[in-house]
């Protein structure tokens, strides 16, 4: 190489102190966080203000389109339904039941896939050989299938629907609780113990259940993602949320043969699915990034 192109070569940027990525990464989780907050205290305490117009029937005022359309009125901002419901005072009761499925799945979901995992990865042997295989076969099965099989011979109720979430979401996190515990079982301070006389139960939930709560926690905030989209496709079909009860994938499904003439029916609840979701999904990643060492290094 001559000193020509010794001098055309960019020279390669020191990397960034680790107290500026950790700024990056806290200011990364804030700012998703933030929405999702906003979110919450418009669902759940915008209701008790008594600014939404509510959502009795209305006969009159079927299919009126959102304000920023032709026809459209500021006493409805979103537009109503066939039956002359306020479409924003309906999203945002349905998402107060859409949120609260979405919590209380990734709660039945995390519970039993991370202590499977924990016992998996911990112990090893013949233990890891059939927790692992039904967290495979588990995967192999579409959660349709499952959800048809439990609804058509219990019914459609919410206490049904957990157990289904229960059932299609314990698995994925099993298989990365059971792949984080194998990391830390070979850990230093976990050889430690077992030479220091600590007992097996003591070091798993004294010790390396807690090095997990990272991971744990991540792993919750996507489950939150994953329900709530499980749900509203079951809703969609039919076998979720029935009526009088209403979600947004309920929604959904009722404005579907209403495309044609009042889309904003449908419109309205698949965007707050989406978006709901997706900061869901980019808030765990980001703490799944932040707990995760092999990815801070990259």
């Amino acid at each position: 190489m001559t000193q020509l192109d010794v001098e055309l070569v960019a020279p390669t940027p020191p990397p960034a102190p680790a107290g500026r990525r950790n700024r990056r990464r806290r200011t990364a989780v804030f700012w998703l966080a933030l929405p999702l907050a906003v979110m919450a205290v418009a669902v759940f305490v915008l209701p008790m203000t008594g600014l939404l117009p509510g959502t009795a029937q209305d006969l009159t005022a079927t299919r009126r389109p959102p304000a920023f359309l032709d026809g459209g009125s500021w006493a409805n901002p979103l537009g109503t339904n066939k039956l002359g419901q306020d479409v924003l005072s309906q999203l945002v009761e349905a998402g107060r039941l859409t949120i609260l499925i979405g919590l209380v799945g990734a709660l039945v979901s995390i519970g039993p896939g991370t202590l499977l995992g924990l016992f998996a990865g911990y112990c090893r042997g013949w233990v890891d050989k059939v927790i692992s295989i039904l967290i495979d076969a588990q995967l192999a099965l579409p959660f349709i299938l499952i959800a048809l099989a439990i609804i058509a011979n219990r019914g459609s109720s919410l206490p049904v629907l957990f157990v289904v979430l229960a059932l299609t979401g314990w698995a994925p996190c099993a298989r990365v609780t059971r792949a984080a515990t194998l990391s830390l079982r070979e850990r230093q301070f976990v050889m430690g113990l077992r030479a220091a006389g600590a007992s097996e139960p003591r070091i798993v939930f004294r010790h390396v259940l807690p090095n997990l709560a990272g991971t744990i926690v991540a792993l919750g905030t996507l489950q939150i993602g994953t329900a709530i989209l499980v749900e509203s496709a079951l809703s969609f079909l039919g076998l979720g949320v029935v009526p009088p009860k209403a979600s947004w994938g309920s929604m959904l499904a009722a404005g579907q043969d209403e495309l044609g003439q009042a889309w904003w029916i449908a419109l309205f609840p698949g965007l707050a699915i989406t978006a709901t979701v997706l900061l869901v999904n980019l808030l765990g990643d980001a703490l799944l990034t932040h707990h995760d060492p092999r990815k801070k290094r990259r």
